[in-house]
């Protein structure tokens, strides 16, 4: 019994990290932008959200207001870099900086607790009381499908296609007169909305907003990416932000597997990092295995063609 309920946990809080995981797609795949924002756009959205919330804030305007502020957070990340010049990687490092004294004026102390408050998911249990206790799992996996299939639709539309262009080559994007820089900003808005979302909704599911619940996160969605890429591939745009989501699910089973076999919570962020390396690792292991497989084939065959035409010729001179 303590299995299932830690295994139906896992594959809630899996639902919730898809959703963060979705942005980490869209900037590190997508837009080819390493934007270490992450770590402190969740922590915005989970410091909005509870503090709303904890005001007397209804639950879905509180985790709406986590949404917009998200989107400044990553505008300012893609000004930074756009306008100010600033490098990728620095400007996502100055913004995470940043937020973290700035969620922690929000919060205004380190830790937000939500026992006995109304969230989302007190009011989903009540909406959906049919379901029992999987109406909470039911529930994170539409808002996270939903989201994945309104980002399918934002990358097939104009502006979508732009984001793709211009990471996946700047200067032929601007031959065209695209404003790069825009689609950029964009982009990281867009990414660090979803983020924000996501750590609005993981507030109010564990109880509580902490100022420092988004350091590891921008290792967690790129576990999720490639996890999910190396196992349900990444052909298409929907294909990839499916496996998106099942490696996010994927990677929370893991975590509580490794939990119940009885490692220290301590331990999870270098269980992260394991994974994450395993994961980035075992593609070329088996790229190369593959490799050498198809030479010892061709090797093979060679050999076989070889003795076919000696024994033709052995026959032709008897």
């Amino acid at each position: 019994m303590g299995v299932g309920v830690a295994l139906q946990g896992s594959i809630e809080s899996g639902f919730i990290f898809a959703i963060m995981a979705l942005g980490v797609y869209l900037t590190f795949r997508i837009l080819d932008f390493p934007d270490l924002t992450v770590d402190g756009s969740f922590a915005t959205g989970g410091a909005v959200g509870a503090t709303m919330i904890a005001a007397g804030f209804a639950p879905f305007m509180s985790t709406v207001s986590a949404l917009l502020v998200g989107l400044v957070v990553g505008a300012m990340t893609g000004i930074l870099h756009t306008k100010g010049k600033i490098n990728a990687l620095l400007s996502g490092i100055l913004s995470m900086i940043a937020l973290y004294s700035i969620n922690l004026r929000i919060m205004g102390k380190a830790n937000v607790p939500l026992l006995g408050e109304e969230t989302l998911f007190t009011q989903i249990k009540g909406v959906l009381s049919a379901l029992g206790d999987y109406g909470i799992l039911v529930a994170v996996a539409v808002i996270a499908l939903v989201i994945k299939f309104v980002n399918d639709w934002f990358l097939h539309t104009e502006v979508g296609l732009a984001i793709r262009a211009t990471g996946n080559n700047q200067r032929m994007i601007r031959s065209f007169s695209a404003n790069t820089d825009t689609t950029i900003i964009i982009g990281l808005s867009i990414s660090n909305g979803m983020v924000a979302l996501s750590g609005a909704l993981y507030a109010q599911y564990q109880g509580f907003a902490d100022v420092s619940m988004g350091i590891g996160m921008i290792i967690i969605g790129l576990a999720s990416v490639i996890i999910g890429e190396a196992i349900f591939g990444n052909r298409t745009i929907v294909r990839a932000t499916f496996a998106v989501i099942g490696g996010a699910i994927i990677y929370r089973m893991v975590v509580a597997l490794a939990m119940h076999v009885g490692l220290a919570p301590s331990d999870m962020k270098l269980m992260t990092a394991l994974i994450v390396i395993i994961a980035l690792i075992m593609p070329r292991i088996s790229a190369g295995y593959k490799e050498r497989k198809r030479r010892a084939t061709r090797i093979k065959n060679r050999e076989q063609q070889s003795r076919i035409l000696e024994r033709g010729e052995v026959k032709k001179h008897a």
